[in-house]
């Protein structure tokens, strides 16, 4: 299930999504967009026109009036005309983080979410648009998902989108609607859905998503070929599944796997042999289930994100995680205040308003007096309150007892080879995660099995290789993010 962290205003989607029978599927990945146009027709859907192309401007570096006119042609060379669309985002925009559930009154657990969010994010939660998705294990213990997308990026995309004259309705992950939640198959599955640039890995159990992640480095292009890394997709399997709870991970029976036919074929032929120990059913997703979808599909229907996102719009129960910031339109807020009979009562109570204000004037006024006594006795300690709160927001990054350097330390030294095969002459902490490294390496096999040993580490994430000089000895530069909380902290 999932759950907003903040109360949205009042929504009429149900409504637009009753009402709405075509739709633009989009997603994007790297540089390549992806769009499908469905109509739902008696209860079908018929699949019009499609597109696949390469971007030549960065949605989030280029100007967003460039990147929309970029974007329109693409639509018009297609022949599309459908303004609404659903849009699947990048799955490397999304911070994850997760959280034990405690038995709460339902009013009570957005403010505790939010609290968690809080705590869990390396970054100001305010600057994230949120959503959660919860699960339960076996045992009846209840857990989230909690996952952030960067309000920056979606207000330029949302730019972007206006310029290239379309109308977002959703904004959501692709792999989420590849993979939903609301079918009971979807219970103790690990989907890994091969992209343009890396590999999306969904854990989904409980009821709910249990992990999400973008896995960088399994996927590289040479020559303007794509090759995937069966052995980083399956270290990073075990790894997945060795962070979850037992009752959990007990549960994960059956590993599917998305994409182009002839990379995700070759997948699954690598990793079911490196998985066999941990008894996973290893299939490949070739085709849409007619139970998928409340609704007729189109005969031979190529299975995409893009085709998902806008079938499970029209046919299905939305998004599990909606990252598309709420907003209310001049027409909605009419609805909103004049519905169900008001618009009838306006004029009896616009009279019976008047006649109140003359008996209760008074009382107001009256009230404010009272709250202004109240504030005047509770006023210096919110005061304080607050100012201790803000010191802590700005001061709780740089204090904590996880001795970060002498960590980060450790584990590099580790991974580099004890017969001095590679030798570090500077390593810096830039910031409370970024970790920055130069030195000197024997030759280049050496320095790759070193890198290799240090992505493999369970703080160690986002691992970039800046440069490389020489052939033997060779001069390099890499740095990566290091994440506190690892699986070996305790």
């Amino acid at each position: 299930m999932t759950t907003p962290l903040k109360s949205a205003p009042f929504s009429f989607a149900w409504l637009n999504r009753r009402r709405t029978t075509g739709l633009l599927g989009l997603t994007l990945d790297g540089g390549r967009l992806d769009g499908v146009v469905l109509r739902r027709t008696n209860g079908s859907l018929q699949q019009h026109q499609w597109l696949s192309v390469a971007l030549s401007l960065d949605p989030l570096t280029n100007d967003p009036e460039l990147v929309g006119r970029e974007i329109r042609n693409h639509l018009d060379a297609a022949n599309v005309r459908e303004r609404r669309c659903v849009v699947g985002l990048p799955l490397k925009w999304a911070l994850t983080a997760h959280t034990q559930v405690p038995n709460l009154p339902d009013n009570d657990l957005p403010g505790f979410l939010q609290l968690e969010a809080e705590r869990g994010f390396p970054c100001d939660v305010d600057t994230l648009q949120l959503a959660t998705s919860q699960y339960q294990t076996a045992a009846g213990e209840r857990h989230a998902t909690l996952a952030g997308v960067p309000r920056n990026h979606l207000a330029l995309l949302e730019r972007v989108l206006r310029a290239a004259g379309l109308k977002p309705l959703s904004f959501t992950l692709g792999l989420t609607v590849l993979q939903p939640l609301g079918a009971t198959a979807s219970n103790g599955v690990l989907a890994l859905a091969i992209g343009e640039t890396q590999v999306g890995l969904q854990v989904t159990a409980g009821g709910g998503v249990v992990a999400l992640r973008a896995l960088e480095g399994a996927l590289e292009t040479e020559g303007g070929q794509r090759h995937l890394r069966a052995d980083i997709v399956a270290r990073e399997i075990r790894i997945t599944l060795g962070q979850l709870p037992a009752a959990l991970r007990d549960t994960i029976r059956r590993v599917r796997i998305f994409g182009p036919r002839d990379l995700a074929q070759k997948l699954a032929d690598e990793i079911d042999l490196r998985l066999e120990s941990l008894s996973l059913k290893v299939e490949l997703v070739t085709a849409y289930h007619p139970g998928d979808f409340a609704a007729q599909l189109p005969p031979a229907a190529t299975v995409s994100s893009a085709f998902s996102l806008a079938a499970n719009q029209l046919a299905g129960p939305g998004a599990t995680l909606e990252f598309l910031p709420p907003r209310v339109n001049a027409w909605q807020q009419f609805l909103a205040r004049y519905s169900a009979g008001k618009l009838q009562r306006a004029g009896l109570a616009a009279a019976a308003l008047a006649l109140l204000l003359a008996v209760v004037f008074l009382y107001p006024e009256w009230q404010l007096a009272r709250l202004r006594s109240q504030w005047t006795k509770i006023g210096p300690a919110v005061r304080e309150l607050e100012a201790v709160q803000k010191q802590v927001r700005l001061f709780r990054p740089w204090f904590d007892d996880s001795v970060r350097s002498l960590s980060v330390l450790r584990q590099v030294t580790e991974a580099f080879p004890e017969d001095g095969g590679v030798t570090a002459k500077t390593l810096e902490l830039r910031g409370p995660t970024r970790v920055s490294c130069a030195g000197v390496a024997r030759d280049h096999p050496t320095l790759l099995k070193t890198l290799d040993k240090l992505r493999a580490a369970p703080r160690v994430s986002d691992l970039k290789v800046n440069v490389i000089r020489g052939k033997s000895p060779m001069q390099f530069t890499f740095d990566f993010h290091w994440t506190d909380g690892g699986g070996d902290e305790h």
